[in-house]
């Protein structure tokens, strides 16, 4: 009778003690989080949602109050309309030359600098990272003047060249630090064995750290090719029409007789496509970059 109270022990124990709150607890934090990141992906999206919507419908439905959402009278006409009265592709293939290039030029001039900062460090090396990010600190509308009259002069005004150059120039601090950022997690002892070995500068880059940095390179293109997509205020201001990208695309539906925001919202959303599409696909790769060398 006493052994057989004695087994009945354990199984009348509280739940306590079998760590069950802690796992109640765990649970309901993890289940908390998931929440907040659900919220906080739906605040992201509903604007998007909302565009997308808003372009299938007339420009009636699109200011009616209080809105509709999916029922109304969905229609293709504002796709046609921005169709016929701009040439989509003509903006779109310039987004992508100006983009691309911009991102190109910035990682040939990027890659040698954040190798020298990385495994080359001087007393300055600090103190010239921190000045290259505070070049990002100023308004870009506080160069404007003396920047759009360089171009002016140089004849550099609505040109696909111009608008490679002032992108590359803005962005080529960020991306200097985000490969300065990568390099440091390679270890030394690789590059010193390599040069051990005979290995010049010009192939201790390209055969021994470019595929090491493979996913931080990666990372980096990306971020600086979006960037460079979106940036809205140089092409505004130093493109018109035979240059002009995607947002130059986008606000030419914003007139003096008002906006448009049927139109609009199909402008926006063939100008946003593209990048979306590209985002979906390398999301794997440009989250492995963002998080290269956080976990050892």
């Amino acid at each position: 009778m006493t052994t057989r109270s004695q087994n009945t022990v354990p199984a009348l124990q509280p739940l306590k003690s079998r760590g069950f709150s802690g796992w109640w607890f765990r649970t309901g934090r993890v289940g908390a989080s998931h929440i907040v990141l659900a919220l906080m992906a739906a605040t992201m999206l509903i604007p998007f949602l909302w565009m997308v919507l808003a372009s299938f419908k007339t420009e009636l439905e699109a200011f009616a109050m209080p809105p509709t959402f999916l029922f109304f009278h969905w229609t293709t006409e504002n796709y046609a309309t921005v169709q016929g009265r701009s040439d989509y592709l003509h903006h779109a293939l310039n987004s992508i030359i100006v983009a691309g290039g911009s991102t190109l030029i910035a990682l040939l001039i990027a890659i040698p600098a954040a190798w020298s900062m990385a495994f080359a460090p001087t007393k300055r090396t600090k103190d010239v990272l921190l000045w290259m990010l505070s070049t990002k600190m100023m308004p870009s509308v506080g160069v404007l003047v003396p920047i759009y009259l360089i171009y002016r002069d140089f004849g550099l005004l609505d040109t696909r060249g111009g608008l490679v150059t002032i992108l590359c120039l803005g962005n080529l601090p960020i991306v200097i630090w985000m490969l300065f950022t990568y390099f440091k997690e390679i270890p030394k002892d690789i590059l010193e064995a390599a040069r051990m070995d005979g290995a010049t500068i010009g192939r201790e880059l390209i055969y021994v750290l470019t595929p090491m940095a493979i996913p931080g390179l990666a990372s980096t293109l990306l971020l600086n090719f979006i960037l460079a997509w979106n940036e809205a205020f140089w092409t505004l201001n130093l493109s018109t029409l035979d240059a002009a990208p995607l947002t130059v695309f986008i606000a030419s539906y914003s007139s003096p007789e008002g906006l448009f925001w049927a139109k609009l919202s199909a402008a926006s959303t063939l100008a946003i496509a593209p990048i979306i599409i590209l985002g979906w696909f390398t999301q794997r790769q440009l989250v492995r970059g963002l998080t290269f060398g956080a976990v050892k």
